[in-house]
């Protein structure tokens, strides 16, 4: 049977950077050419009725004892915006201790000191890139560990709960769960598989959403400029100036929310800021949220009407409100990682998954580790060994009674 290494490394082959500026489901068509192999692939191994809809996500089923629970597990196809998925190449290395040597010719070292979670993985086989491009174990070590976990249930006859996959595009950018059809898939409840390092489970997370905030200017010669000109970039960086300035993500750490300027484009008649404001607090999110358009006011009160527009979105909310009344599903992961030696690290997620805005509609889905490390970064590894302890956790998730 091929393993889980195997299956992820096919899969990073497949670009499929998600793209927040397109208002299509899938924001990237490249997302369906994957979606479209995972249902080959499914179909090959018996899954009789996998699926793509029409918006690109995948479904399917492993049936199991009608006596027990309908589980689902969900993990998402896109990768980060944040860095390049084109052209990755992957590749397994030995680790005995130190700093890996990712690309020679351009120098790019995996330090130790600048990642101290290396030293957990001596012994172990890691999944690198060459330095220049993520890795995609975000979620393609999810994507991979679901698919190797029905491989093995449809191979080996044992008892177990009926298995819902589902596999959703662009949750990079926040739409993962807008049109995911949860009476269709059919689970009593659901765990993403889209977390970090071996043994961390997950049911808080971040309150989301995103800013764009918009700055009027008017260009004229700079030669006859003299109190007529009014330089949007200007007013931008006055307007960054004014947001808290310790938070941001690189001051915040546990609880701590933050407002991070993601990406920026001007010029002197129109500059764009666009960011992503975090929360565990509900209070404290609309607070921040409040701040941006405050300062919009005070700035449009100095330069005039109209000069900055703040436009809101929200993305998804913290999972915990949904999941503290059935929080046997958190009790039955914590178990099957016991099972399997695993030791749980229940911890808040610093972002979000699919799970968070499926909880809200009906579906309680606490998230699961992948083993990755590093995400949305050119310095993403991945153990193998963890992904096939994941496997068995999953394995073990649908077998326990």
């Amino acid at each position: 049977m091929e393993t889980v290494a195997e299956r992820f490394l096919r899969y990073v082959n497949f670009d499929t950077k998600s793209d927040e500026f397109s208002e299509t489901c899938p924001s990237s068509a490249k997302q369906l050419v994957l979606g479209n192999q995972l249902v080959k692939e499914m179909l090959e191994m018996g899954i009789t009725d996998a699926h793509i809809d029409e918006h690109g996500y995948v479904y399917g089923t492993v049936p199991g004892d009608p006596r027990l629970p309908v589980i689902g597990l969900i993990a998402h196809m896109d990768t980060s915006p944040d860095a390049s998925g084109e052209n990755i190449k992957a590749r397994i290395v030995r680790y005995d201790g130190g700093d890996v040597l990712l690309n020679e010719e351009q120098n790019i070292w995996l330090r130790e000191s600048d990642y101290p979670s290396l030293s957990n993985h001596k012994g172990k086989r890691l999944i690198v890139t060459d330095g220049t491009t993520l890795l995609g174990a975000d979620d393609k070590a999810g994507v991979a560990e679901i698919l190797s976990c029905a491989a093995h249930l449809l191979k080996v006859r044992m008892n177990h709960a009926t298995l819902k996959i589902g596999f959703t595009p662009d949750e990079e950018i926040g739409r993962g769960a807008d049109l995911f059809d949860v009476q269709k898939f059919g689970a009593d409840y659901a765990y993403t598989v889209d977390g970090g390092a071996l043994g961390e489970l997950e049911y808080e997370n971040f309150n989301a959403a995103s800013a764009k905030v918009t700055f009027s200017g008017l260009n004229i010669h700079p030669g006859s400029a003299k109190d007529k000109m009014v330089n949007s970039q200007y007013i931008a960086m006055e307007y960054q100036s004014l947001l808290p300035a310790m938070e941001k993500p690189e001051h915040t750490e546990g609880y701590e929310g933050f407002i991070h300027l993601t990406d920026m484009t001007g010029e002197v008649e129109q500059t764009v800021l666009r960011y992503i404001i975090r929360d565990h607090n509900m209070e404290k999110f609309n607070r921040k949220k409040a701040i941006m358009q405050e300062i919009a006011d005070q700035l449009n009160e100095k330069y005039g009407a109209d000069t900055v527009k703040v436009e809101l979105r929200d993305s998804y909310f913290n999972m915990l409100e949904k999941i503290q009344p059935c929080m046997y599903i958190v009790e039955r992961a914590e178990k099957a990682m016991q099972n399997v030696g695993i030791v749980p690290k229940i911890v808040p997620i610093r972002g979000g998954t699919d799970g968070a805005r499926l909880s809200y509609e009906g579906l309680p889905c606490p998230n699961l580790c992948t083993g990755g490390e590093n995400f949305h970064g050119r310095f993403e590894y991945i153990p193998v060994e963890d992904m096939e302890k994941v496997v068995e956790l999953l394995t073990q998730i649908l077998t326990t009674v």
